[in-house]
Order: structure tokens, then C-alpha cells, then sequence
């Protein structure tokens, strides 16, 4: 038995000090690379089977995440909405049925429509009333969002009924351009530019005018531009879409409603986490402040988040979207790992933790970043990219059978990205094949 016991002992202590040693490396791949020592990086590994840190490098200091917020929307998605996304409250009184937003991204939605709602509205006999938003503490975008950026595709304003997921679609059929919806083509009007190599599309900052120069459409041309949101429209849209009249009005909202869903909450948050789309991400914290509070409100939702959940972290956050396109959040890489762990937690069967992250070289974000092993992935995290920021958070499943949660945070670099995300990777890869 003492035998025994001697030889327990023994191994334990050789293994500590092998992976003391993988450790090492890791650590001196890290403090050795030529392209981490030109800006700032945080690294943070954690060992989820042995339940410790293995690795910390300047990780209580604090980063700009980019969207690696969007791991903090998943979390309050999947801890304040259920299985389906709510798609409209609704009454019914005599011959009306007067309905309200929610906050779901997805109503007519180019890509993530179910039909649900316009079924729903289109099938019912009963006279539309759409009741507007009341005046609420939610502007239509967020601290520190780039005002120059109106009218980039990755930046739509938030809204509590979203429409054609409040953009306009340019499209090309020959050389002739297309609209979409409809509505919006007597709105494009030609503007004379000395760009004429190069087709371009800009909005007007307070208007739906969509100025287009006189240089060709591209063959397969495809863009798309948020349009300035108003409830008006909205309406207006939806007419256009059902083909029958409906009424924007103000009316109370009674305390009992009935609600109509949508899509299934993991399929919606896959698709905000794999293609990071900022508008899903600042929606999805939307509906899940309406689901919990009854009111759009995301800053009490951030705060409730924070005192239930995120105050356990070793490191205060401060966050101030949902998306990551401020600047002004700012966490650290042990509590994106801390959040990391809780929601392997929330989730405990593996594939379906992995569904909701995009897996290095097969999809998503990530689907050029890494090389697959053997034909299998084995990374699977979130991205985050800004002008001078580049982030990646997640799972990975080492060659010696250990799943590690990571968060490498790269802040204040010059120039490109591609340099930064190409060494994250090669480092990750070390770390796969290492320990």
C-alpha cells in the first residue's frame, strides 16, 4: 500500500512538473514573438477539467474587446430569453389586433425570417393597429459609436420593431441597379464625383436620399445601407409588405399580452457569433431587457448583469453596447475567461456549447484563420476586430485531450490586422500541439 501510494505521489509530481514545462513554452512563445512586442496584449488560459489557471499575461490589465462583447450578449441572451426569440406582443379587442415590437431582429430579415409574423399579420381578418414606440432612454445607437459610420452596412440603428433588418438592399441586375425594398428607389438620386472608377453609394446623414455617382454598377453588385428609422416608415413598409392597411397609434400596453415567436434563440445567437453581426447583438440585448423588464432597457439589464453575475469576476468590466462597436468598453482577459467558464456552465453538453462559437478553419470569422488537424477543428471562439484591436476568446481541445478557455486581447497596434490574427493563431496552434 505504501508502494503504492509512493508511486501516486511520484507520478502526480512528474506530471506537475511536465506541464510546468509545456507552460514554459507557452509563456515564451508569448514573451518571444516578434509581432506581439510592437502593441499591447493580454493572454489568459485556463485548464477546465483541473479547474485552475495555467497562464496569465498581463490579464488583470484592461482592453478594448471589440466584439468579443458580443460573448457578454450571448451570456444575458441565454440567461433572459428562452428558447424561441419573442417576435410581437400582441391584444386582440373586437375587430382590431394592435401589436407591439419586441425588439426581435429577424421580421423579414433577408436571411433569418421564419415567416412567423408576416404569416401571422398577413392571415388575420382583423383591422392592424401598430402601437409606436413610447419615448424611451434607448437611442438608436450607443456610446462611443463612429457618427461617420451612419451608413456603413455594420452599423444599423436599433429599434424596437426592426424591418428588413432596417437596411436597404443595392443589388445589379446587367448594369442596371436594384432596390430593395422598393420603397426606397425614389429615394436614389445621381450625384456628380470625381470617383468614377469606382461605384459608390452613400446616404444622406438625417434622410432616407441615397446619392449613387455615375461610374458602372459592378456585376454582382451587392450593398447594403441603414436606413434613417422612424415608426412612419415602418408602417409604411409593412402596407407595402402585407398589402393591407395598417394604423400606427399610441395606446398603453395592457399588463397581459399574448406573444407571437419567432426563431430559435441558439440558431439566432449562432449566426450573431459566427458572422459577429453588430445588429443582431445590440437587438438580441433589446429583447432580452423587454423579456425581463417589460421596457426596452439595456443600461438596467447591463447593471443587473453585472451585480448578479459579473460581480464574482477577479476584475471589474465596464461595458457600454452589446455589439463591441464602442470604444468605451473595457475588459480585462481573466474576466473574458471568468464569463467563459459560466457559460460552459450554463451549457454543459460540448456540441452545444461549440455551436454557438465558430470553429477555426470551417466557418465563421475564423474559417480562414486556422488549419484544420487531421480534418477536425479544434478552436472554437469569438473574434473581435476594430480599427488597432484584435481579439479571440474561447475553447480549445488540446493534442493531450485537455480543454483549455483562452482570451487573447490585442490593443493599439498600427496598420492591419491580418499580422496580429495571423500570430494569435500561430500561437494557439503552439498551444494545441504543446499541452
Amino acid at each position: 500500500m505504501n508502494k503504492f501510494l509512493f508511486l501516486l505521489i511520484a507520478l502526480s509530481f512528474w506530471i506537475s512538473i511536465v506541464n510546468s514545462q509545456d507552460i514554459s513554452l507557452i509563456q515564451r512563445e508569448l514573451e518571444r514573438s516578434s509581432i506581439l512586442k510592437n502593441h499591447f496584449f493580454s493572454f489568459s488560459l485556463y485548464d477546465i477539467e483541473q479547474n485552475r489557471f495555467l497562464l496569465g499575461l498581463n490579464e488583470d490589465k484592461y482592453y478594448t474587446p471589440a466584439s468579443n462583447t458580443k460573448i457578454f450578449t450571448l451570456f444575458a441572451v441565454l440567461k433572459h430569453i428562452g428558447d424561441s426569440i419573442p417576435a410581437i406582443h400582441y391584444i386582440e379587442k373586437g375587430d382590431s389586433l394592435l401589436f407591439w415590437g419586441t425588439g426581435d431582429p429577424t421580421f423579414l430579415h433577408p436571411k433569418l425570417d421564419a415567416g412567423i409574423v408576416y404569416t401571422f399579420l398577413s392571415a388575420t381578418d382583423k383591422k392592424l393597429f401598430y402601437v409606436g414606440e413610447v419615448p424611451t432612454e434607448e437611442p438608436f445607437y450607443r456610446k462611443g459609436w463612429a457618427m461617420e459610420d451612419y451608413d456603413a452596412y455594420y452599423q444599423p440603428e436599433i429599434t424596437a420593431f426592426p424591418i428588413y433588418g432596417n437596411v436597404v438592399t443595392f443589388g445589379s441586375i446587367g448594369n442596371r441597379l436594384t432596390v430593395f425594398p422598393q420603397r426606397f428607389q425614389f429615394a436614389a438620386e445621381k450625384e456628380t464625383s470625381a470617383e468614377l472608377n469606382r461605384f459608390r453609394i452613400r446616404r444622406k446623414f438625417d434622410e432616407n436620399i441615397f446619392f449613387i455617382n455615375n461610374a458602372r454598377v459592378p456585376d454582382n453588385y451587392l450593398a447594403h445601407k441603414p436606413f434613417r428609422y422612424s415608426d412612419e416608415l415602418f408602417v409604411q413598409l409593412l402596407q407595402d409588405t402585407l398589402q393591407k392597411p395598417v394604423e400606427l397609434i399610441q395606446y398603453p400596453k395592457p399588463t397581459k399580452v399574448d406573444t407571437l415567436f419567432s426563431v430559435a434563440t441558439k440558431d439566432l445567437l449562432r449566426e450573431m457569433m459566427l458572422v459577429s453581426d453588430n445588429f443582431l447583438a445590440e437587438q438580441l440585448m433589446m429583447t432580452a431587457a423587454m423579456n425581463k423588464y417589460g421596457e426596452f432597457n439595456t443600461i438596467r439589464l447591463r447593471k443587473d448583469m453585472e451585480a448578479t453575475y459579473y460581480a464574482y469576476f477577479t476584475d471589474k468590466i465596464d461595458l457600454y453596447d452589446g455589439s463591441g462597436l464602442s470604444p468605451y468598453n473595457k475588459v480585462t482577459a481573466r474576466s473574458v475567461v471568468e464569463l467563459l467558464l459560466m457559460i460552459a456552465q450554463s451549457i454543459p453538453e460540448v456540441n452545444e456549447l461549440r455551436y454557438l462559437f465558430a470553429a477555426g478553419g470551417k466557418e465563421g470569422t475564423l474559417k480562414t484563420t486556422y488549419r484544420l488537424d487531421g480534418g477536425m477543428p479544434f478552436v472554437w471562439a469569438k473574434t473581435g476586430t476594430i480599427k488597432s484591436v484584435y481579439c479571440q476568446s474561447g475553447y480549445i481541445r488540446t493534442r493531450g485531450g485537455r480543454t483549455l478557455a483562452f482570451s487573447f486581447l490585442n490593443n493599439n497596434f498600427l496598420g492591419s490586422a491580418a499580422p496580429v490574427r495571423k500570430e494569435v493563431a500561430r500561437i494557439m496552434t503552439f498551444v494545441r500541439e504543446n499541452y
